[in-house]
């Protein structure tokens, strides 16, 4: 199985998902969040500005489905998923699991919900302790939480290894004697233990070469179908992206720019930056069309400093007075429709066609 190909047609996409995320149920709604990152200075080292990591950030995900989050390095991905699972705690705004705003909850509170929300880090060793036997780090969580007894221990972690692949004589072995692939599956397993009902997954495969990128993105395809399972998978690879994913968000500076639905996203982006970053992706195919790709000028802007009005209208080639001005929020592209795009261009323009605003 190759996570790569035709990216362009939308192949690949869950064809065991609804197609309407209306019909589920919201497990999560991010409200307006923020978390900036003090910057200081000077001699006597006061705070002279401030890291806008995630800058006004606002979506829904669905009990069941995977939301993907794409986007440049230092776009803020990682940053969202930390405080979704409450490793950060937010500089502003809400973060409502199940209708409960976790930002506004104290340490106390939140142990009895922490094991909902689960993560899966992107350098599998550096998130497993070196100096304990893979049946502590799996055993540890699960007799603290009440999860599992001394009785039926052993049963419970032999389980958890069959689910993610790897043979029950694993337990006595310490991380480093495992190959890359077999740590995340470890991982997965940890992060597994608590039964979680949420996993934000950080660039699982990142680090992984493509054929065993491919068995973990089969195997987190699997687990949530049997258990599930709720994810938001976030990545810059956008053909393990695309394979795994329900609805993706784009995220550009901090900000979220477009959602949609997997396969109408990667067939027909409509923010500017969507279009420059899905149709960059080379598709193994010798009688697809070639599309003009439109060209970004300049670099990315500071997010200690970023633009006002529209944070992509430095780069963008159809920018207008009016993007410098108004700072977009996400909108239906079109009239009913559930493909969100945040661009002053389509403010108060309805499409009637439905196939979004017309640049140039």
């Amino acid at each position: 199985m190759n996570t790569e190909q035709n990216h362009g047609d939308g192949a690949g996409i869950r064809p065991d998902r609804p197609v309407d995320p209306a019909s589920r149920t919201p497990i999560l709604t991010v409200e307006r969040l923020k978390k900036y990152y003090p910057v200081k200075g000077g001699v006597i080292t006061h705070k002279i500005g401030d890291v806008r990591a995630v800058d006004g950030v606002s979506f829904t995900v669905y009990q069941g489905e995977t939301l993907g989050l794409v986007g440049e390095s230092g776009c803020g991905k990682s940053t969202l998923g930390r405080q979704i699972v409450a490793l950060e705690r937010p500089t502003a705004g809400k973060i409502l699991y199940r209708g409960v705003d976790l930002a506004s909850m104290n340490r106390r509170e939140m142990a009895g919900i922490r094991t909902e929300l689960q993560m899966v880090f992107q350098d599998s060793y550096s998130s497993l302790n070196p100096r304990k036997h893979i049946y502590e780090i799996l055993s540890e969580p699960m007799l603290y939480h009440g999860l599992a007894t001394k009785d039926n221990l052993d049963a419970e972690l032999k389980r958890l290894l069959d689910m993610v692949g790897l043979p029950a004589h694993s337990l006595g072995r310490y991380p480093h004697e495992f190959s890359g692939g077999q740590r995340q599956r470890i991982g997965i397993a940890r992060a597994l233990s608590l039964r979680p009902k949420l996993m934000v997954c950080d660039e699982p495969v990142s680090a992984l070469d493509v054929s065993i990128q491919a068995q973990i993105l089969n195997l987190l395809r699997d687990l949530q179908k049997e258990l599930d399972l709720t994810c938001i998978f976030i990545g810059h690879g956008l053909g393990a992206v695309n394979y795994v994913s329900d609805r993706i968000a784009v995220m550009y500076l901090g900000k979220i720019v477009e959602l949609a639905d997997a396969r109408e996203l990667f067939a027909d982006p409509i923010h500017p930056y969507s279009k420059a970053l899905f149709r960059a992706v080379p598709i193994p195919d010798p009688r697809a069309r070639e599309t003009e790709i439109p060209v970004l000028q300049g670099e990315i802007a500071s997010n200690t400093r970023p633009p006002s009005g529209c944070r992509f209208h430095p780069r963008c080639p159809y920018a207008r007075q009016e993007c410098s001005e108004i700072e977009p929020e996400l909108k239906p592209a079109f009239a009913g429709s559930g493909h969100l795009v945040a661009c002053p261009v389509l403010a108060g323009e309805e499409n009637e066609k439905g196939g979004g605003p017309t640049y140039g």
